[in-house]
C-alpha cells in the first residue's frame, strides 16, 4: 500500500491530489488547488506554492510525490515560470523526505485516458471514473490526481 501525492504545477494554480494504491486498487484521499495571489511578486507566489505543498504533505502524509514535467510552451517566459513553480513543489517534497518521480504530460494522459493527446475534459472524466468520485474535480486537481494515478500504474509494470 502506498500513499501518492500527485502535483500539477502552475504559477497561478498548482493542483494536488493524494491517492492510495493498494495492489492495483486505487482510493481517493484528497485533492485541491493551491492558488497564488496574482498581485504579489513572483518570488512570493513561489513561496505560496512551497508552503501549500508542505501543508498538503503534513496533513496527508504521502510516501512519494509524482510531479508533472514542464511541457514546451510557445512562450519561453511562461515555460520559465512554470519550471520555477514546479521547482518549488519539488523542493517542498524533497524537504519532507519524499522521493520525487517526474512524468511527462503525454505519459500521464496515456496512463489515465489511454491517449497521449487527450483533452482536459477526458482526463477529468477518467479520473472521476477510476477513483469512483461522485463529481468531477477541478481541472487542475484532476490533472494532479492523474499524475498520481500514472505513478500508481508505473508501480504495477
Amino acid at each position: 500500500m502506498e500513499r501518492i501525492l500527485g502535483v500539477d504545477p502552475g504559477s497561478r494554480a498548482t493542483g494536488y491530489g493524494v491517492i492510495i494504491s493498494d495492489r492495483g486498487r486505487l482510493s481517493f484521499v484528497a485533492c485541491g488547488v493551491i492558488k497564488t495571489t496574482p498581485t504579489l511578486p513572483f518570488a512570493h507566489r513561489l513561496n505560496q506554492i512551497f508552503n501549500g505543498i508542505n501543508e498538503v504533505i503534513q496533513v496527508h502524509q504521502p510516501a512519494v510525490a509524482a510531479v508533472e514535467d514542464v511541457f514546451l510552451s510557445t512562450n519561453p517566459r511562461s515555460a520559465l515560470k512554470l519550471g520555477q513553480a514546479r521547482g518549488a513543489a519539488v523542493v517542498a517534497a524533497m524537504q519532507n523526505g519524499l522521493a520525487v518521480f517526474d512524468y511527462s504530460p503525454k505519459l500521464v494522459k496515456q496512463g489515465v485516458v489511454g491517449y497521449g493527446q487527450a483533452a482536459k475534459a477526458q482526463v477529468q472524466h477518467m479520473v472521476r471514473v477510476l477513483l469512483e468520485l461522485k463529481g468531477a474535480p477541478s481541472s487542475d486537481a484532476a490533472d494532479a490526481l492523474a499524475v498520481a494515478i500514472c505513478h500508481a500504474n508505473q508501480l504495477r509494470l
